[in-house]
């Protein structure tokens, strides 16, 4: 699904969020949000999930205005995690699967090979207390891709994970965008951005100040000088800087 983000603007109080922030996210990729804390990149997630609504501006999936419909389409991985602590890992699993329309029969067979994948099988029986944060991480990456969304936002995923588990993070998310999903990737992991993401947009003090395919972003910012193309997060920080000078 395609997701075309137009002109949209949020204010909290005397606090503007998202300043007539327009982007285009395409079919079947992997997309950076991307920006400094307090940036605007977790409103525009919210409005995406339809957590709260923008002030003005339009949001089109498939060049459809977002709706109720498109909800069950999404799967949403926020930063914050949340699971029940005393609750078995499996029966936990299951029974958020099951809120996303799975038959309880499919969602075990789905969350088996998931969990086969993760290296976890044997955590079924144990209560998500007794998991530690990256444990208890791969089992809420899993009950947000087990529905197999179109659209999948995940926010800081890799947050907590050790190199080996943050690289089957990463191939998993390569497959889930080989399979068909769009991905709105926002991270402050700038080697994840420059391993996963296809095009990336960069929001500062709620505007965006920069968007282009990742690739074609590292050429622009390389000079003549230059033996390789600068880092993304080199230019993540000479682009924040820029925009606070003029600020």
């Amino acid at each position: 699904m395609k997701i075309e983000v137009t002109n949209l603007t949020k204010r909290y109080a005397d606090h503007l969020a998202l300043n007539n922030v327009s982007l285009s996210v395409p079919e079947q990729s992997i997309y950076g949000l991307l920006g400094p804390n307090g940036a605007g990149k977790t409103t525009l997630i919210r409005i995406l999930n339809q957590i709260t609504g923008p002030d003005s501006g339009q949001i089109l999936i498939d060049g459809e205005p977002l709706a109720p419909k498109h909800t069950e389409r999404i799967g949403y991985l926020p930063e914050e995690r949340g699971l029940y602590k005393k609750m078995k890992v499996g029966e936990q699993a299951i029974y958020l699967a099951q809120l996303k329309g799975i038959q309880k029969a499919e969602a075990e067979r789905r969350l088996k090979q998931w969990f086969e994948k993760f290296e976890i099988e044997g955590w079924w029986n144990k209560t998500v207390e007794e998991l530690s944060k990256g444990m208890q991480q791969k089992i809420q990456f899993i009950t947000t891709v087990i529905h197999e969304p179109d659209i999948l936002i995940f926010d800081e995923p890799f947050s907590g994970f050790d190199p080996i588990n943050a690289n089957l993070l990463k191939e998993s998310i390569l497959e889930l965008r080989e399979k068909g999903a769009t991905i709105l990737l926002s991270t402050h992991n700038m080697n994840s951005v420059e391993e996963l993401c296809d095009s990336i947009s960069l929001i500062n003090k709620g505007e965006k100040i920069l968007e282009g395919k990742v690739t074609e972003i590292k050429q622009q910012h390389r000079s003549a000088t230059d033996q390789v193309a600068p880092s993304m997060n080199d230019i993540f920080i000479q682009e924040v800087q820029s925009k606070n000078m003029k600020s």
